[in-house]
């Protein structure tokens, strides 16, 4: 999982306290497609609340979107954005959409707002995988984890306001989000007694079924919400009653991991999918299965029924969707897809296909008369052991698919699944699952250049640079999108002249901070908005800039600060201007209420939730001075007639470039006359194989100078534009001191 930050420091401890991290999401040039795998999905039946049926869809690009169903046409309509990490999970409850998400949270949404998070739970202490809900109650819903952990919420009682008191706060989000905190839990260990975990007096708590001893990845309720089916790693399907959290029964006979469950309106009759590729039809009242189907060659992940509980829809690793009949055992190949199966939703006579690609699916399914697609043709009896379907399709007999097109595709943006950062450390090769290879320019999150369909490690080789810039920041797809992690001090270490940006009028001697700069141009709008809000005052007088900025006399970050620089955080540079039609998010981690994320163009100006140091960095231009100083010894070139100019060690900048080094040396080297007695003569440097403080090498020669002595020098081994770190990392290329010799010779 992307883990964004840390927070605090322990009691007492000594260390340096771990600041928070700060990330930023580049989204492609549509931000109304997902960018990764669909996990879930979850359909709206309009008739009840507005004119038009919805499909919300959750993805591993960590947001939920709704799509508006309207004459065969699936058009965007929100984007559902708070989530850090996959959203695994979204069920509809009443006018509520919830969803759960690998950053450990659930939240809670209204089905028609503009996607602001309404509430968010931190119950989990890993991954939340599932969720379920009782249809007819529609305030309580069920959810599950990696850690083993099945909680069941009311959600009327959950998102009742509770009274603020003044040793505990309310779980809040940056974006205005609050919930209050889940203590004093209620839960039923494994011998069924009743245990109070009472860590404050008020706030509530979800009911807690304790049993499971790894994880959980499947949970299904009946409508009324008096009977809870939970299925994992253990490869057994538990029943619950989630009024309580006490155990009813342990159904055996999978062989692998249980994936997926459904239970009928009535809680007597249970499906379930399981990665042994089996699935079973289980009476609960027998406590026992009644039927097993074989129609799969792998893992099944996905079931869906119709509303009478007679055929199942199955989906699953095999790429396959297949409708059985659960009285006969008929069952027949109704679409392949190019990607595995990860969740099917029926909706009349479509069945929602979600899976490892970033497009939505949508095949005819007859779900009101499924006896339509058996009257087509190419069904089969499903077998009752698991080894049948895949010993039939070794033996040829593989069915055909009824259907060969989907009837709708909501598009999605293929994922990036290989990145490559370049050497100028502003540039990120990509390449997504449709073997395009683009160039990003993350200081300004736009693609710069899209190669099509080319070989990633040739473009990758064609466009390498001899240049050394430190690594100031890191990064991740796991997303499906490029993830930029800063982190203090560290990310102020990457420093280049501003002529190398194009900047129009810069000085030549002029230095950009690439993380200041990027801090300020994805900042741009909250500290605008900021400034506007401020401008009106506090009551006494001052103006916040962040809830965990620390006072004057912290121990800040062990750090020297540099704030000679005049405030201009209202300016930001062409080549640090991110897009406000494809605007890319933030994520960082809030003072109390946890990780959570947001689109630039969102900010407000009231996030006091910021980390600190950005909130300096660019409120004030302060940031920690790190050490990009290079070390280095100047010797003249055996057999010159240049005189030592030092016998000590140097130290420069390590963007400083050659050229720069060059006019040092004749300075210092300066007579009434030139060296070898002509007026032309020109300096050379180079490298050969054999602590005094340069801190002025990179201003201009300050000396008055006759013209003959301001000839610019050339450079015989070493490009004068290349950096004393390019040729310590490119050309000298060995662990003892960097040595430069110079001479004078004659130029020609």
């Amino acid at each position: 999982m992307h883990r964004v930050g840390s927070a605090g420091n322990t009691a007492g401890s000594t260390r340096p306290r771990k600041e928070k991290r700060f990330t930023y999401v580049l989204n492609d040039a549509d931000d109304k497609k997902h960018c990764a795998g669909i996990n879930c999905m979850a359909y709206l039946n309009g008739s009840t609340f507005s004119t038009s049926d919805y499909l919300f869809s959750g993805s591993r690009d960590g947001t939920l979107k709704r799509w508006e169903l309207n004459n065969g046409d699936a058009s965007f309509s929100a984007t559902f954005e708070s989530h850090v990490d996959w959203v695994n999970d979204a069920i509809i409850v009443g006018e509520k959409l919830v969803s759960c998400s690998s950053d450990t949270t659930i939240k809670v949404w209204n089905c028609f707002s503009d996607g602001a998070c309404t509430r968010t739970f931190r119950q989990h202490s890993d991954y939340v995988i599932c969720l379920a809900a009782a249809e007819k109650n529609s305030n309580i819903v069920a959810s599950g984890g990696l850690g083993g952990e099945v909680f069941v919420w009311d959600l009327d009682a959950a998102l009742a306001p509770v009274a603020k008191s003044v040793d505990a706060k309310e779980d809040e989000v940056p974006n205005g989000n609050s919930g209050p905190p889940l203590t004093t839990l209620c839960s039923v260990n494994s011998s069924s007694n009743i245990a109070s975990s009472n860590s404050q007096s008020h706030g509530y708590s979800p009911i807690a079924a304790k049993g499971h001893k790894d994880s959980v990845y499947a949970l299904a309720m009946n409508d009324t919400g008096t009977l809870l089916l939970s299925g994992g790693t253990e490869k057994v399907v538990r029943v619950w009653d989630p009024r309580t959290g006490s155990k009813n029964m342990k159904l055996r006979g999978h062989t692998d991991n249980i994936r997926a469950l459904l239970v009928d309106s009535t809680g007597r009759y249970c499906l379930s999918g399981s990665s042994d590729s089996m699935i079973r039809l289980w009476d609960l009242g027998q406590q026992r299965c009644v039927h097993s189907y074989a129609v799969h060659t792998d893992s099944v992940w996905a079931l869906a029924t119709t509303h009478s509980f007679g055929h199942v829809y199955s989906g699953g690793r095999d790429q396959s969707v297949y409708l059985t009949d659960l009285s006969t055992r008929e069952s027949v190949l109704l679409c392949t897809n190019e990607c595995p199966i990860l969740q099917l939703s029926l909706q009349d006579d479509t069945i929602w296909v979600a899976t490892t690609d970033s497009s939505v699916y949508g095949w005819p399914a007859e779900g009101l008369t499924p006896q339509k697609v058996f009257q087509k043709g190419g069904s089969f009896l499903a077998g009752n052991l698991s080894f049948s379907r895949a010993r039939a399709s070794l033996e040829g007999s593989a069915p055909v698919p009824v259907y060969k097109e989907p009837s709708f595709v909501v598009p999605g943006v293929p994922a990036i699944v290989q990145h490559e950062i370049m050497n100028n450390r502003r540039h990120v090769l990509t390449k997504d699952t449709t073997g395009s290879v683009k160039l990003w320019e993350i200081t300004r999150g736009a693609v710069i250049e899209d190669f099509g369909k080319v070989s990633f490690e040739d473009k990758k080789k064609e466009l390498f640079e001899m240049v050394s810039i430190p690594a100031w920041f890191t990064m991740d797809a796991r997303l499906g999108c490029l993830s930029v992690h800063l982190d203090t001090p560290q990310c102020f270490s990457a420093e280049i002249y501003a002529v190398d940006l194009n900047v129009s009028g810069a000085q030549e001697d002029l230095k950009i901070n690439l993380a200041h700069d990027t801090l300020c141009g994805l900042l741009v709008h909250w500290s605008k908005r900021k400034q506007k809000s401020s401008s009106h005052g506090l009551p006494n007088g001052d103006s916040s800039i962040g809830k965990d900025v620390p006072s004057k006399d912290s121990h800040r970050s062990r750090t020297e600060v540099d704030d000679t620089t005049e405030n201009h955080t209202t300016h930001v540079l062409p080549s640090f201007e991110f897009s406000t039609v494809s605007p890319p998010s933030i994520i960082t981690e809030g003072s109390s209420g946890g990780p959570w994320r947001k689109r630039i163009t969102d900010l407000d100006g009231t996030e006091g939730d910021l980390p600190w140091w950005c909130v300096d960095c660019v409120t004030h231009n302060r940031y920690p001075k790190e050490n990009t100083k290079c070390g280095f010894y100047l010797h003249p070139a055996e057999g010159s007639p240049a005189p030592n100019i030092t016998q000590g060690k140097l130290s420069a900048p390590r963007i400083l470039r050659i050229h720069k080094v060059a006019n040092y040396v004749v300075e210092k080297l300066v007579l009434d006359k030139p060296l070898d007695g002509g007026s032309d003569s020109t300096f050379v440097m180079g490298l050969s194989s054999a602590q005094s403080q340069l801190s002025q090498l990179d201003s201009s020669s300050r000396l008055g100078l006759k013209p003959w002595q301001k000839t610019k020098p050339c450079i015989e081994v070493l490009s004068p534009d290349m950096s004393l770190a390019t040729v310590r990392t490119y050309i000298w290329k060995k662990p003892e001191d960097l040595i430069l010799h110079y001479r004078v010779v004659q130029s020609r």
